[in-house]
Parts: C-alpha cells; sequence; structure tokens
C-alpha cells in the first residue's frame, strides 16, 4: 500500500450525523486514514429516535462498491446497517471476493431502541456475512439476537456467547460489555487462541449515539494502516473512550447526543 490507508464503510446515512456513514467518515478522518463511503440507507433520524428509513436497491449498493473497489487501494472494510437479505448477499459477495480484513457490525437496533433490519436478513447475516466477517462486533443485545438466548450477564457469559458466534464462522469476535453497570465498559475479543479482556473505563454521559460505529470504524482504520486485530481493537478502545470523555461539550439534540470524533483527535497514524 502507497499513500495514505484508506478504509471503506458500507452503511446507512444518519441525518443527524451522529452514526451510520457521518460517524465512520469523522472517525476514519479523525485517525488519519482517508475514508471512502457505499452508501446501503438513507434515515431520517436525530439523537431521539429513528423517524424513517428508505433503503437503497441491493444492485445500486453493489454498483457502489464494484466503483470503489475498481479505483481505490482499499485497505479495510467496515459495515454497519445492511437492513435487507439482498444488501446482506452483495455485501458479502463482494468481501469474500477481495480478500480485505473487515469489521462487521450487526446493526439491528438503533441506540434508541429502533429495528434497523429485516427479519428474514438475520438468518442471510448468520449464514453469509458473518462467515467474511475478520471480526464480528456485536453489542450484548444483538449477540442474544443472533444466538436466540438470553442477553449475557456476566463476563463469562459474555465470552461464552462470543465463542458461539465464532464457531458459526467468524475468524474472531468482540463482545462489547458497555451494556453492563458499574465502573467498567470492558469487552472480550475471542478467537481461536480463547478469550481476551479488552479493558476500558466507564465514561459518566448519556450522549452515547454512535458508539458502536465509531468502534467498528476505528478497529477498521487501523486494520487498513497495518495494525495486527488486537491492537487494532486495543487503539480503537482508547479512541471511543476519549471521544466519550468529550461528548458532553459537543450538547446536540436533545436525546441520546453523539460522542465527539473530532476533538478526541490523536496524531495521525499516517502524515503526509
Amino acid at each position: 500500500m502507497s499513500g495514505r490507508p484508506i478504509a471503506l464503510t458500507i452503511a446507512g446515512s444518519d441525518s443527524s450525523g451522529g452514526a451510520g456513514i457521518q460517524a465512520d467518515l469523522k472517525t476514519f478522518s479523525a485517525l488519519g486514514v482517508y475514508g471512502a463511503s457505499v452508501l446501503t440507507a438513507i434515515t431520517a433520524q436525530n439523537t431521539v429516535g429513528v423517524q424513517g428509513v428508505e433503503m437503497l436497491p441491493a444492485s445500486f449498493v453493489e454498483q457502489q462498491m464494484t466503483s470503489v473497489f475498481d479505483d481505490l487501494e482499499v485497505g479495510a472494510v467496515k459495515t454497519g446497517m445492511l437492513g435487507t437479505a439482498d444488501i446482506i448477499r452483495c455485501v458479502a459477495r463482494q468481501l469474500a471476493s477481495s480478500g480485505l480484513p473487515s469489521v462487521i457490525d450487526p446493526v439491528m437496533v438503533a441506540t434508541s431502541g429502533d429495528l434497523l433490519i429485516e427479519d428474514a436478513a438475520v438468518e442471510v447475516l448468520k449464514s453469509d456475512l458473518m462467515a467474511v466477517a475478520t471480526v464480528l462486533t456485536p453489542n450484548m443485545d444483538e449477540a442474544a439476537a443472533l444466538l436466540d438466548v438470553q442477553r449475557a450477564a456476566t463476563m463469562d457469559e459474555l465470552a461464552g456467547q462470543g465463542e458461539a458466534l465464532r464457531v458459526m464462522g467468524c475468524s474472531a469476535v468482540l463482545m462489547k460489555g458497555g451494556h453492563f453497570g458499574g465502573a467498567r465498559a470492558d469487552d472480550v475479543l475471542v478467537t481461536a487462541d480463547g478469550p481476551v479482556v479488552i479493558e476500558g473505563r466507564r465514561i459518566a454521559t448519556s450522549n452515547t449515539h454512535g458508539t458502536g460505529c465509531t468502534l467498528g470504524s476505528a478497529i477498521a482504520a487501523h486494520l487498513a494502516a497495518g495494525f495486527p486485530l488486537e491492537p487494532a481493537i486495543r487503539a480503537a478502545k482508547l479512541y471511543l473512550t476519549a471521544a466519550l470523555e468529550r461528548a458532553d461539550q459537543l450538547n446536540v439534540g436533545n436525546g441520546n447526543g453523539p460522542v465527539e470524533h473530532l476533538l478526541a483527535m490523536r496524531p495521525p497514524l499516517f502524515v503526509g
């Protein structure tokens, strides 16, 4: 790879700017990585909730991906809201063909509780998309839904659910533990070598809109820059923590506001 690393996000648009494509591109830029994007959906959305969703045709999603891959030297891919079975199939097909590192965020429900995926698409996500994931990054509710079990109540259960997802076809699973209470916000990375705790501090803020998107895109940015998976995840976790620490400075919206992607900037991964 020559020049600045390039990462691609395949996700929906958030009209309020805190999640989705907008959060991903802000994160890439903050980390010194050039961001490209493939749009899957347009949402009417704010910090209070999702008021409307319009999905793009799968054929046009695939055309966008072909345009990017034909011209740009993409180093890693992050997926977010895919929404329909047809879109998931075309994304999985293109990712398998590309062989690129991929961070699959199985976006199913927004922070506000709004459903962001069709029921029929969940099975295709499990059968097609998880098989091409370098790392799957579900939160606790998404993991429970994918496995059709109760939400994990302990870190041991979280690790066990991560292993159950991994053996379904993923290379690795990052189980996000942010929904646990207490002073910690630790995650668990599950690979064929076993579970590893990714430590994190809980930040006292309600401005958490787009945290999953931000973490996933930060991991993809580091993978595009050549980081191995675990160091990429640890660096991404530090970036998200810094963005959460500054989230209350933004004062955006009347609900769960966004994290501060840009005030959390640290020295770019690459300069020039």
